[in-house]
């Protein structure tokens, strides 16, 4: 396959893992009042996620180290096709929590390895252009989502969202299965040992540490909101599941704009600056949201317009961070973009599960989290990472 076509190819399989989550969410209250349980109940199936996605993304590197990228992509989307499916024929809630953990076990295939090939392919600015590219058309994507999900819950219910994701994914996989290529020329034999030693390679480096950490605490931030912003919207605000998904779309595609322009930005104010003027823009965003939620807990029309300035900064700081997370250490970028999504998937499950269990149908309650979360990526950015990825 030629090289222009890949990113295509990337893009369409990492759309299933993407919008799982958003054509979900506004179905979230049907499915409280049908399985008769609480919130923070239905929240779990986005907690559940990420713990099967990070488990599976800790093996998924090392794994298409040695038995190559494509092998392994396949086999993690043929998982996501059957938790998909098996999330729209479920008849608990226990049942759904259980496929929407084997879902996520297949969805970390696509994100982790796509930007293994990314860095296998492609180098420095080019890598950081296509991820803010990919990023960008996939966050438009997921501006769409909840306004379809929203559609789709009302003409033919919950179920009709998974299923649709089932669809998608069947359709993923039977190009991935005809069209993907090998990326990984140099294979390695299955080493445990070896695998271990480069985990603690990982792990022990700061620098790394902290690359993975920043966007993870920004993203896990977002989700957090995402999980309890039906209940926000049309429980606290009381809006239709329509306006909710309007709401949750144009924040979302503001997020697609700046990604797409993040190349841009970067050129204007180099990478440096643009990193803290995107880390600032989400601390100072989250400040503000605490404000509204003292001062005027009952304006969705403010919290959105604050939560776009959060991910205005998200998305200016996310593609420089994210790649130098893979740079750090070029012979094992497979095992570095396992363990940096199988960290973001724990940080979003301890986070979204910390607001899950904080939510009280307050604003305040939901924000406080993300300021928290927000505070240390702007203290870390501030006093250790910037220094590290531009003066070292």
């Amino acid at each position: 396959m030629q090289k222009f076509m890949l990113p295509i190819l990337f893009i369409l399989s990492l759309i299933p893992c993407c919008i799982e989550v958003d054509i979900s969410a506004p179905s979230f209250l049907e499915i409280a009042a049908y399985f008769g349980v609480s919130e923070g109940k239905v929240e779990l199936t986005i907690v559940y996620n990420f713990l099967g996605f990070c488990i599976s993304a800790v093996l998924y590197g090392p794994l298409s180290e040695c038995y190559g990228r494509r092998r392994i992509m396949i086999v993690g989307n043929t998982l996501l096709l059957i938790g998909a499916f098996g999330c729209g024929i479920v008849t608990t809630i226990d049942q759904l929590l259980v496929w929407r953990f084997i879902q996520g076990l297949g969805a970390s295939s696509s994100a982790v390895i796509v930007f293994a090939m990314i860095a296998d392919i492609y180098k420095g600015n080019e890598a950081i252009r296509l991820i803010g590219v990919i990023n960008a058309i996939l966050t438009l994507i997921m501006a769409t989502a909840p306004v379809v999900g929203s559609f789709i819950n009302r003409a033919w219910g919950w179920r009709g969202n998974y299923f649709i994701v089932a669809g998608i994914s069947l359709i993923t996989w039977v190009l991935l299965l005809k069209m993907l290529p090998e990326t990984k020329r140099k294979r390695q034999k299955l080493n445990l040992r070896k695998i271990h030693q480069d985990y603690k390679i990982l792990l022990k480096n700061p620098e790394f540490i902290c690359t993975s950490f920043v966007p993870s605490m920004l993203y896990a931030s977002y989700m957090a909101f995402v999980a309890c912003g039906p209940f926000l919207y049309m429980g606290t605000f009381n809006l239709s599941i329509f306006s909710y998904a309007y709401h949750q779309g144009i924040i979302v595609a503001v997020f697609s704009l700046i990604s797409l322009c993040s190349d841009y930005m970067i050129k204007i104010l180099g990478k440096k600056h643009c990193t803290m003027v995107g880390v600032t823009a989400s601390f100072i965003s989250a400040i503000v949201l605490i404000m509204i939620s003292l001062f005027w807990p009952n304006s969705p029309f403010l919290v959105t317009s604050f939560m776009i300035t959060f991910c205005i900064g998200f998305a200016l700081c996310y593609p420089i961070i994210f790649n130098a997370s893979l740079e750090l250490f070029p012979k094992i970028k497979g095992t570095a973009s396992s363990l940096t999504m199988a960290l973001r998937a724990l940080i979003c499950a301890l986070v979204v599960g910390f607001a899950s269990f904080l939510y009280n149908e307050h604003p305040f309650s939901i924000f406080s989290v993300i300021l928290l979360a927000t505070f240390f990526v702007f203290i870390l950015t501030r006093s250790y990472l910037l220094n590290k990825m531009f003066n070292s």
